[in-house]
């Protein structure tokens, strides 16, 4: 089984470790944190082995696939720094896809995903590099999700929907058909998107209007 390290020691990261378990190509050898102090805990039966500083020590160890177990969003979100870093230390990056996920042949997806249970991605849609598409979410036909987005818990895409690099779709929010969202910008949980939204804004309610201003 192809050894795995893990980046991020919270509760997203026990979902990736699940959905890896599931998959018995991998096995998760350990997990590191940005906080150092943590070192010694276990998170689902994985050991903290310390914080990123490690990851060249691991390389040499012969230790040469990863995931990134932070689901952080807005200004918080260190997904892109983690996997730009990774990258550059030469990891590759594993793809955690559920079982029970429905994904079409025809759907492309990028390097790093993660993709929960009952997530279903139609005919000709495009996922990029390190996006999450969380648990039950639809992504419909012909959209494009850009880098390092995250399609949160329930959320709903009709097709020809654009999601800009970064860009986080809140939990059980609905787009419509051929809208296109901006990068680093956040839907709000439960919101209906029915007209195109800019980068760098939060967005939120039945119509989603702007509800506060740059992100950035």
């Amino acid at each position: 089984m192809v050894q795995v390290i893990g980046l991020g020691a919270g509760g997203h990261a026990k979902v990736v470790i699940e959905i890896l378990r599931l998959n018995n190509e991998f096995s998760v050898v350990g997990l590191l944190d940005e906080r150092g102090d943590k070192a010694g805990v276990e998170v689902a039966g994985i050991p903290i082995l310390g914080n990123d500083s490690m990851l060249p020590e691991l390389l040499a160890r012969g230790i040469h696939h990863a995931f990134i177990g932070v689901g952080t969003v807005g200004q918080g979100n260190r997904r892109p720094q983690l996997f730009e870093t990774l990258q550059a230390f030469g990891f590759s990056l594993v793809s955690a896809v559920h079982p029970n996920a429905i994904i079409s042949a025809s759907a492309q997806i990028g390097v790093g995903p993660t993709i929960m249970a009952g997530v279903v991605i139609n005919a000709g849609a495009r996922i990029g590099d390190n996006v999450i598409v969380n648990t039950g979410a639809i992504v419909d036909h012909d959209c494009l999700i850009g880098d390092h987005s995250h399609i949160a818990t329930g959320a709903c895409l009709s097709g020809v929907v654009r999601v800009g690099e970064g860009t986080h779709i809140g939990a059980g929010a609905v787009v419509r058909q051929e809208i296109s969202i901006g990068k680093n910008s956040v839907v709000g949980a439960g919101a209906v998107v029915v007209d195109d939204v800019p980068d760098n804004v939060v967005v939120v309610g039945v119509p989603a209007k702007v509800y506060k201003g740059t992100l950035v």
